[in-house]
């Protein structure tokens, strides 16, 4: 099939890319044309493990192309697939202005019949929106289909290619046959249903999981007033198949482009039919709240933080990605340096993206993460990145001018802590280590 990507981010990028490995041609569009010019070099725009290598072979074999330029493309494919961004209002709504523009550029570029296919995620009623849109500009004839996207950023192409099942949302039943068509290979679980509801699942879904998320940031506090291990606790109810184990890692909450957004977005949904999600109300609560605990077990070591010295590990919103919108890290830092604190920050991948959104003269740009920690009072990692685990705790401790670990993904294991000297605190478990003398070093900034 002859395929066009409307939006090369996340979602169109990769699901671009994804779909030609099933033998589809395909079109990646963008009104970005320095976006363009970098695909077209096989650079990716966005960090994505294997993103690169899968651009490069793909336009080898000439199964993919990217072009700024939408009525071309439209007019060559059977098949629009609109993924422009749905960003958040200051009212927690999701802002449509870009997939109603999209939309509207596809109904003028029409020549003839086409499936407009939408993966953005957009409220319950949007596709009827988009169709009244389309049919008010053009009389050629198209189908509408939902097929929202359920991608994890730092495993999208698995994720893609491997997904749990496919969600497809049709109002014309003899599209089914071409839609498992497109997804042939990825998975025989493809789930058929109205668009409305189609639209629904992927809300519900985030959601969900994002209540799972904040549950057991709750226990995880609990659980250090009265002694119990998170870890252990979210083991056990884990084992239950009813409960899996999920999205039960205790720690300062989700960020990212998703589940912040579209939690908000489904309390305005809600909100809109007069109803009040109080439920997800307190999700959302909880998870602003939890990124403050890091704040909080400072405050607790160290009392004022006035003239600290504070070393981040990870501003990403979680590893494996570059992302930092709504990641904890941001608020965390803008706190530190509110309290007076210099912050040293360190990051394998998202510095850059942090720094361009958040800069300020108390903040100290570190190349490698022992350098974050020489020389300050506390260390607080804040993203899981796998090369934090494999650091020598021992030989850290004594670079630090107090030996205080703040460890805000519970990355570290009671045995790796052991010996080290350092006061470590974590979350939702009982405190490990316990030294926490002063120890003077050299070149504390």
């Amino acid at each position: 099939m002859k395929l066009a990507v409307i939006g090369t981010g996340y979602v169109g990028l990769v699901s671009g890319v994804c779909f030609t490995l099933n033998g589809n041609h395909v079109i990646c569009v963008d009104k970005d044309e320095e976006k363009i010019n970098k695909l077209n070099r096989m650079e990716s725009p966005i960090y994505e493990p294997g993103i690169e290598a899968l651009i490069e072979m793909n336009l080898r074999e000439g199964r993919l192309s990217f072009s700024a330029d939408l009525k071309e493309s439209v007019r060559r494919s059977d098949i629009v697939i609109l993924a422009v961004g749905t960003p958040s209002l200051p009212g927690g709504e999701a802002d449509l202005q870009y997939i109603e523009g999209a939309a509207a550029e596809i109904a003028d570029a029409m020549e003839g019949y086409k499936i407009i296919m939408t993966k953005s995620t957009v409220p319950v009623g949007t596709n009827e929106r988009i169709r009244k849109l389309i049919a008010s500009r053009t009389n050629h004839p198209f189908d509408i289909v939902s097929a929202p996207e359920f991608l994890r950023e730092g495993s999208a192409i698995r994720d893609t290619l491997h997904p749990d099942r496919i969600v497809i949302g049709l109002d014309n039943p003899q599209l089914e046959p071409t839609m498992r068509q497109l997804h042939q290979g990825f998975t025989e679980n493809i789930f058929v249903t109205d668009i409305r509801s189609a639209e629904m699942i992927k809300y519900a879904s985030n959601a969900f999981l994002a209540t799972k998320i904040s549950f057991i940031n709750e226990i995880a506090n609990i659980c250090e007033k009265v002694g119990a291990d998170v870890t252990m606790v979210a083991e056990g109810m884990g084992m239950d198949r009813r409960i899996g184990s999920s999205f039960l890692q205790a720690g300062i909450g989700y960020g990212g482009s998703c589940f912040p957004k579209d939690t908000n977005a489904l309390i305005q949904i809600a909100g809109n039919v007069d109803y009040e999600f109080k439920l997800l109300k307190s999700v959302v609560e909880v998870n602003k709240d939890q990124r403050f605990m890091i704040i909080s077990k400072l405050h607790e070591s160290l009392g004022s933080l006035r003239g600290a010295v504070i070393g981040i590990w990870g501003l990403a919103f979680k590893p494996n990605t570059d992302d930092v919108r709504e990641a904890p890290a941001r608020e965390i830092v803008e706190a530190l340096v509110a309290e007076g604190a210099t912050v040293k920050l360190y990051d394998p991948i998202a510095a850059a993206n942090f720094r361009a959104q958040y800069d300020h003269p108390q903040l100290r740009w570190c190349g490698v993460p022992e350098e974050a920690a020489e020389g300050s009072d506390a260390v607080c990692l804040l993203t899981d990145w796998a090369q934090f685990k494999d650091i020598d705790l021992h030989h850290l401790s004594g670079t630090m001018r107090r030996q205080i670990l703040i460890d805000g993904r519970n990355v570290y294991s009671k045995e790796q802590i052991e010996g080290t000297g350092l006061e470590y605190h974590s979350v939702g478990r009982p405190q490990m280590g316990g030294l926490s003398g002063y120890s003077p070093v050299a070149g504390a900034v």
